[in-house]
């Protein structure tokens, strides 16, 4: 039988679950409030109520070079061309598939939260912000210097609010590539060092992270924490690669895209049209989520993509990953 106590606790969890929900359905743009708990970390809160299975997988596959699935795609960008166009019209200069395809991923987040999670330390944790990492160059030519970017989203961010908050964060980055950033002056720093103690350093590196003691300030400055990053072989006048993701740091999506190209094909009628297309290359860690998640979101990707119009609305909700 059950004690009293039992009883009440029981019944005090309900209520709790109950307001939650509750909150949820008045405000489904808002993320519930959490207090950090024992085993969380400043970029992300440890995920405990995933299968065992799925817990296990990060000792089973102890680095993220283990885990790596690639994923091949090929998206017709005609909607998305005539949006661009349309964009610089109405004055939104250098609006491109870039970031609809940023907006897109945003968009995927916000309907899909397990793939913003990272694997560190041998746990898996939900990632408490959106922060996606780009290369920019100042210019296209061969020994133009370049530096990586890092920018924050909202999940309920428009893609009007994307391509700014975007562009400000690379304009002002290639306007001071000629004075280091912090990430710059970071490398120069473990460049003087002398091997050993740079080897040193970077094990110790790898240790905090490891048991999530990783200062903040290093988590803000080093591009190899965020929720993907991206790279445009289009821009290089190439095709896509698959690109590896770093076992150092904790991304967990690598997506690379190439030129536009254009094919003619039939529809069920037999009439043929023409259509462009953008490929897609991605290298994901399986271990965040099992291939069933993936394919979900990357068919929401996909319908984004091609249908970026309804990127120019705040989502109706947003959903919140597991506890």
């Amino acid at each position: 039988m059950e004690n009293e106590n039992d009883v009440t606790s029981r019944e005090v969890k309900a209520g709790v679950a109950a307001e939650a929900e509750k909150t949820a359905e008045e405000n489904p743009l808002a993320y519930r409030k959490r207090k950090r708990r024992l085993g969380d970390r400043s970029d992300g809160r440890r995920l405990r109520s995933l299968e065992p299975m799925h817990k296990l997988m990060p000792f089973i596959m102890a680095r993220r070079s283990d885990a790596l699935n690639t994923f091949y795609d090929r998206i017709d960008v005609g909607r998305a061309e005539d949006l661009c166009r349309r964009k610089a019209r109405e004055g939104l200069t250098h609006f491109t598939i870039l970031h609809v395809i940023l907006a897109s991923y945003l968009r995927t987040i916000a309907e899909r939260p397990g793939i913003n999670r990272f694997v560190s330390g041998q746990r898996i944790f939900a990632r408490n912000e959106i922060v996606f990492v780009m290369t920019v160059k100042k210019e296209m030519a061969l020994n133009a210097p370049e530096t990586l970017i890092k920018v924050k989203f909202n999940p309920t961010d428009t893609l009007d609010t994307v391509y700014e908050k975007f562009n400000t964060t690379a304009q002002e980055a290639i306007a001071s590539l000629d004075v280091p950033t912090s990430f710059d002056k970071v490398c120069k720093l473990f460049n003087v060092m002398p091997r050993f103690m740079l080897r040193f350093l970077v094990w110790l590196l790898n240790w905090l992270d490891y048991h999530g003691i990783m200062p903040k300030s290093l988590l803000e400055v080093l591009p190899f924490y965020g929720s993907m990053i991206i790279t445009s072989m289009g821009s290089l006048g190439i095709n896509p690669i698959y690109h590896h993701i770093y076992d150092f740091g904790n991304l967990p999506v690598f997506i690379s895209y190439g030129i536009k190209k254009v094919a003619f094909e039939y529809d069920r009628k037999g009439n043929l049209s023409k259509h462009r297309y953008i490929e897609l290359k991605v290298v994901t860690d399986e271990r965040i989520c099992d291939g069933h998640y993936f394919a979900s979101a990357f068919k929401i990707f996909r319908r984004y993509v091609e249908h970026p119009e309804m990127l120019e609305v705040p989502p109706e909700r947003i959903y919140e990953d597991v506890d």
